[in-house]
C-alpha cells in the first residue's frame, strides 16, 4: 500500500530496470540522509521560534491564523542564502544550498510552529484554566467546582508529546495513493513547491533577490515601528493601538485602526473575501447587534449582571459566534464527506484502473517527480508499529494526566482516527481546507455529553485535543509530501524532518505560550489578549453537558437564525452562478469579530486594500512581491514581541501614555 520500489515502478511503466537511464537531475540529488543537515535543523528551529511567537499572538488575540507555509519557505531561503554568502566572504567552503534542503527546512519549521497553532493554547487547553472557568459561570450544572487545570510548562509539554506523534504515522502508508495515484493538488503545498523551485533556478535568482530585498526592507520597518510604538503604550488603552481613528464613539465600539503590522500582513496574505467577511461580521455585531441588545438590559437579562457574564451580553457574543462556526463547519464537513465519497466511488467504479494512466502523455518532469517519490520507500511495518506504539502510550498516559477522560474513550478515538484522518487529508487535497477543528468539535460534544456533568467539560476539551491533533497533523504531513514530491525531495527525509519539527514544537510552543501568559493578561475579555476561542470551546463543552438552559433570553432563537444564515451563505456560494456566489460571505470569518471586536478586521482590510491597489498599479510586480512584503511585516512585528515580552517580564514599562479624551473633558 503505497510502498512501490524502483523495480516495480519500472515494470509499471514497461521499462527494463537494467537498461533504464536515470535522468541527470535525479543523479545530482543528494541521498535522503544528506538532505537533512545540522545547519538546516538550526535554521528550522530559529524560524519555528519566530513563527511560534507570531501565531501565538494571533491565536491569543483573534484566533485567526493565516497559512504561513509559503512565508516559511521564503524565510528559510533568506536564512540559508545569507549564511552561505557570509561563509563565502570568509573564505569557508560550504555545501551548496539545494531545493531539497530548502524543502526540509520549511517542513521542519512548519511542523514546529504548527504545534503553536493547533496545540490548543488559544482554545481547548486554555479553556481548562481558572480564568476561563470563572468567565463561564462558576458552579453551574455544566461547569462544576474544580473543573479547571492551570497552565504549566511541564504538563503541557508532556501532553503534546503524548498526542502529537500519533498523527505522523497514521497516513504514511497512503502517501503514494494520495499524491501520485489520485493526483490531489494540495494547493498550499503546491504553492510552496513552486516558490522553492523558482528560488533554485538560474531565472529564479533574480526574482529571489528582489523578494529577499523586499522582505528585509519591510521586516526592518515593521520591527522599528513596533519599537517606536512601545514608548507611547505605558498604560491601559494607551498608544497607537488605541488610536480613535474614526472618533471616540466608534472607538468605544472597537472600530479603529490599531496600526498592527501583523494584522496588515495577514490581511495581505488572506483573500479579499476573508477580509470583507471579517468587516461584515464586525459591522453586524459591534455596529448593530450589541448596542441594540445592550438597550434590552433589564428585559432580556438582569441589570445587575456584569457584561462579562454568560447570562448577560457576553452570552449572546459567545453563543452566536458558536452558531456561525458550527453552521459553517457542519456544512463544509458534510460537503467534504460528500465529495470524498463521490470521488472514491468514481474510482472504484472506473474500469481498468491504472497506477499511471497513459504515461506516454505524462510530462517528463512529472515522471521524474513520481520516480523520486516512490524510489525511497517507507516500510509499512514502520508506520504500523509507530501508530500502535504511540497509541498505546497515549491510552496509558492521557487518563493518568486527566482522570476525567477514561482510557476506553481514548482507545475508541485511536481506532476511528485513521479513517477521519483520511477523510480530512483527502478533503484538504481537493479544497485546501483543513477541517480538523470540526472533527475536534464533534468529539468535544460527544465526549462532554457521554462523560456526564461532573467530568464532561474536562473530558470534552481533552478529547477534542486528541482527535484534532491526529487529524490535523496527518493532513499537514500530506501537504508536506506534496511539496516534497514537486521539489524532488525524498519522502524519508520529509518524514524525519516532520518528526524533528514536531519534537521541537512540543517544547517551543509551551515556552512561547508562557512568554505571553506571564507577560500579559491572557484571557481578559477587555484586554488585547482576549483568547476568544478558549471561552468558546469551554462553553461548547458546557452546552454538551448542560443543554440549552444555560443561554440568556432569546439567545437560542438568535443562534438558530445565525446557524441557518451560515448554511444559506455556503449554499449561495456553491450553488449560485460564480458572479453572485463569489460575493457570499464566509461565516467562519464573520464569527471571529463577534467576540473579539472590529479593530483587527479594519487592519486586515487595510492589508487587502494595499494588495488591491498594488495589483491595479502593477499586477506583475504585486504577484511577485506581496508574499515577501506581507512576510516582512508579520515577521518584523513578531520579532519585536520577544523583546517587548522580556521587558514586561522584568518590569520595565513604556515611559509615556498616549491617550485621547473628549474636548470637554
Amino acid at each position: 500500500m503505497g510502498n512501490v520500489g524502483e523495480e516495480e515502478l519500472s515494470q509499471i511503466r514497461g521499462e527494463d530496470p537494467e537498461v533504464r537511464d536515470v535522468p541527470e537531475e535525479i543523479k545530482r540529488i543528494a541521498p535522503w540522509t544528506k538532505q537533512i543537515t545540522v545547519r538546516g535543523i538550526v535554521a528550522s528551529l530559529l524560524i519555528g521560534i519566530i513563527y511560534s511567537v507570531i501565531v501565538m499572538k494571533l491565536n491569543l488575540t483573534t484566533g485567526l491564523v493565516p497559512n504561513l507555509n509559503v512565508s516559511a519557505a521564503l524565510l528559510a531561503f533568506v536564512f540559508m542564502r545569507t549564511w552561505t554568502k557570509l561563509l563565502q566572504k570568509a573564505g569557508i567552503v560550504s555545501t551548496p544550498f539545494s531545493r531539497q534542503e530548502n524543502t526540509i527546512i520549511q517542513t521542519c519549521a512548519v511542523a514546529c510552529y504548527s504545534i503553536a497553532v493547533g496545540g490548543g493554547f488559544g482554545s481547548y487547553l486554555l479553556g481548562l484554566n481558572k480564568n476561563t472557568y470563572n468567565q463561564s459561570g462558576v458552579g453551574t450544572e455544566g461547569n462544576p467546582p474544580g473543573s479547571y487545570k492551570e497552565p504549566g510548562i511541564g504538563w503541557m509539554t508532556g501532553f503534546l508529546f503524548v498526542i502529537c506523534f500519533v498523527g505522523i504515522s497514521a497516513l504514511v502508508p497512503l502517501r503514494k495513493i494520495m499524491i501520485i495515484d489520485y493526483k490531489l493538488t494540495y494547493p498550499s503545498g503546491t504553492a510552496t513547491a513552486v516558490l522553492i523551485n523558482g528560488f533554485h533556478t538560474s531565472k529564479g535568482d533574480k526574482t529571489a533577490k528582489k523578494q529577499v530585498h523586499g522582505f528585509m526592507k519591510f521586516f526592518s520597518f515593521s520591527f522599528i515601528w513596533g519599537f517606536f510604538q512601545w514608548f507611547y503604550s505605558g498604560g491601559e488603552q494607551c498608544g497607537f493601538s488605541s488610536f480613535p481613528t474614526f472618533g471616540l464613539k466608534a472607538w468605544k465600539q472597537s472600530f479603529y485602526f490599531d496600526f498592527s503590522m501583523t494584522y496588515i500582513g495577514a490581511g495581505m496574505i488572506c483573500s479579499h473575501l476573508v477580509n470583507l467577511s471579517l468587516l461584515l461580521g464586525a459591522v453586524l455585531s459591534w455596529g448593530i447587534m450589541w448596542p441594540l441588545i445592550s438597550e434590552r438590559k433589564g428585559e432580556w437579562f438582569l441589570k445587575t449582571l456584569p457584561e462579562s457574564s454568560m447570562k448577560s451580553l457576553n452570552g449572546y457574543k459567545v453563543f452566536i459566534s458558536i452558531a456561525l462556526i458550527l453552521g459553517d463547519g457542519l456544512y463544509n464537513f458534510l460537503k467534504i464527506l460528500y465529495f470524498t465519497g463521490q470521488a472514491m466511488y468514481g474510482r472504484v467504479k472506473k474500469k481498468n484502473p491504472e497506477t499511471f494512466p497513459d504515461d506516454s502523455n505524462q510530462p517528463t518532469n512529472e515522471l521524474q517527480q513520481d520516480e523520486v517519490f516512490v524510489r525511497e520507500t517507507i516500510p509499512l511495518w514502520v508506520a504500523c508499529i509507530g501508530y500502535v506504539s504511540f497509541s498505546i502510550f497515549s491510552i496509558i498516559m492521557i487518563p493518568l494526566m486527566f482522570p476525567e477522560l477514561k482510557w476506553y474513550y481514548v482507545l475508541i478515538a485511536y481506532i476511528i482516527a485513521p479513517s477521519l484522518s483520511f477523510c480530512n487529508a483527502y478533503g484538504a487535497g481537493l479544497t485546501d481546507m483543513n477541517m480538523a477543528y470540526n472533527y475536534g468539535k464533534v468529539a468535544l460534544f460527544v465526549l462532554a455529553s457521554m462523560s456526564g456533568k461532573d467530568s464532561g467539560v474536562v473530558a470534552g476539551l481533552v478529547g477534542c485535543g486528541v482527535i484534532k491533533s491526529i487529524v490535523s497533523i496527518s493532513s499537514d504531513l500530506m501537504h508536506d509530501f506534496k511539496t516534497g514530491h514537486l521539489t524532488l525531495t525524498s519522502p524519508r527525509s520529509m518524514l524525519v524532518s516532520q518528526v524533528i519539527g514536531t519534537a521541537m514544537g512540543c517544547v517551543v510552543a509551551p515556552l512561547t505560550f508562557f512568554l505571553f501568559y506571564k507577560a500579559f493578561d491572557v484571557g481578559d475579555p477587555n484586554g488585547e489578549y482576549k483568547a476568544p476561542y478558549a471561552l468558546i470551546y469551554r462553553n461548547m463543552a458546557i452546552l454538551g453537558v448542560e443543554g440549552f438552559s444555560a443561554l440568556p433570553q432569546h439567545c437560542l432563537q438568535l443562534c438558530y437564525c445565525f446557524f441557518a444564515f451560515a448554511v444559506v451563505a455556503n449554499l449561495v456560494r456553491d450553488v449560485s452562478p460564480k458572479k453572485i456566489g463569489k460575493w457570499a460571505p464566509l461565516p467562519m470569518a464573520m464569527a471571529v469579530p463577534f467576540l473579539v471586536g472590529a479593530y483587527f478586521a479594519i487592519d486586515m482590510c487595510a492589508g487587502s486594500l494595499i494588495v488591491f491597489a498594488w495589483h491595479k498599479i502593477n499586477s506583475k510586480k504585486a504577484g511577485l512581491m506581496v508574499p515577501a512584503v506581507a512576510s516582512g511585516l508579520i515577521c518584523g512585528d513578531g520579532l519585536w514581541i520577544l523583546p517587548s515580552s522580556i521587558l514586561a517580564l522584568i518590569k520595565i514599562h513604556p515611559p509615556m501614555c498616549m491617550n485621547f479624551l473628549p474636548s470637554k473633558t
